[in-house]
């Protein structure tokens, strides 16, 4: 078997389903109980896919959700639904049955969300934290009660809790913040950095916090010292990372090949990136690390998307070369699904669960 582009037939065609919406697919996620994917586009939809219909993309619902662009997607804070933020200044839930309420509705755009919730999924342990402009806003789980508003110098260009919970990073321009979420007086951290910040990643381990930076390179502090760290020679601009489940490796695209950067024995300070397999003269546009096992998913500028597994030196291809950029990538929690999203709209799920 093998693909139109010619090449070996991947894991989408023998275990997965795929269907082609309207718009650029600008993010996908799985619910925290791992029973359905979102994908959003910038054309103001999302696309519902429940456990049971992985495999029947008909069956997936698709609906519309804001009045113009989606601009960030999110797992609930809670064990299932999802959070939607939008240029028509609203941030939006969608539960489990695609039911839509509004959450926030404001005066300027809501460009990054994301929640977190404790290892149990109890969810009046949740938080939310979404960015507008140069606020970060914290709410309950429910979303009805704002615990704080927090100010930074410039516009937010990315938000992360880290694994605990107990602090709040954003990146904006010249550097990023740090705050703790149950401060009884509001005071960050400041890491100071000269340059346009674009995107944000904080170490499992709360070790370390990364950004990705305007220019083809990485930025990095280490928390216990505010020690930086820099990480450069990428051919283009990093546009996904991601710390792996034990938090040894960074992973990154912005090369043809998938990056990865060492988080251990005083790295990566130091220490040459390991590079995986990836597409001659093509780049890895999405990266996302497997939630139980150190396995990569990686998404290329061709449509290409591989899983690499660099401890045993394995790649399997999953989608073969054809159509526009990989511009979403994401795994369930339990690590039995893997979902895309491309630049011209196509979508799809590959079922990894054991057979």
């Amino acid at each position: 078997m093998r693909t139109e582009s010619g090449a070996p037939a991947g894991l989408l065609e023998r275990r997965g389903a795929t269907r082609t919406i309207d718009g650029h697919v600008i993010a996908c996620v799985a619910s925290r109980d791992s029973n359905q994917f979102a994908f959003a586009t910038a054309e103001g939809d999302v696309v519902l896919a429940a456990r049971d219909d992985f495999g029947d993309a008909a069956a997936w619902q698709v609906q519309t959700v804001h009045d113009g662009a989606i601009l960030c997607l999110a797992p609930d804070a809670a064990p299932t639904g999802f959070l939607t933020g939008g240029d028509d200044s609203t941030l939006r839930r969608i539960g489990a049955d695609g039911a839509v309420t509004d959450l926030v509705r404001g005066r300027r755009w809501i460009e990054h969300v994301t929640t977190w919730i404790d290892a149990k999924n109890t969810p009046k342990s949740g938080v939310i934290a979404f960015a507008s402009g140069k606020q970060v806003e914290l709410r309950d789980a429910a979303g009805a009660t704002t615990l704080k508003v927090l100010e930074h110098p410039s516009t937010v260009s990315g938000v992360v809790f880290d694994a605990k919970g107990k602090r709040v990073a954003a990146s904006h321009y010249n550097g990023a913040s740090v705050w703790f979420v149950q401060a009884k007086v509001d005071t960050p951290r400041r890491l100071d950095w000269k340059g346009s910040h674009t995107g944000i990643a904080i170490h499992p381990g709360g070790d370390a916090l990364v950004t990705s930076m305007q220019e083809n390179e990485l930025h990095g502090w280490r928390l216990a010292d505010g020690h930086n760290m820099r990480m450069s020679g990428y051919p283009a601009k990093v546009q996904s990372m991601a710390f792996s489940r034990t938090g040894k490796w960074l992973v990154t695209g912005g090369a043809d090949s998938v990056v990865m950067w060492p988080f251990f024995g005083g790295g990566p300070m130091g220490k040459a990136p390991v590079e995986l397999a990836g597409m001659p003269g093509v780049i890895c546009r999405r990266v996302a690390c497997h939630p139980v096992h150190e396995i990569v998913a990686a998404g290329f500028a061709d449509g290409t998307i591989l899983l690499e597994d660099a401890s045993a030196q394995k790649v399997l291809p999953v989608r073969g070369a054809g159509g526009s950029a990989i511009s979403a990538l994401a795994f369930s929690p339990n690590g039995t699904g893997l979902a895309f999203g491309t630049e011209d709209g196509a979508i799809g799920i590959v079922d990894l669960a054991a057979r």
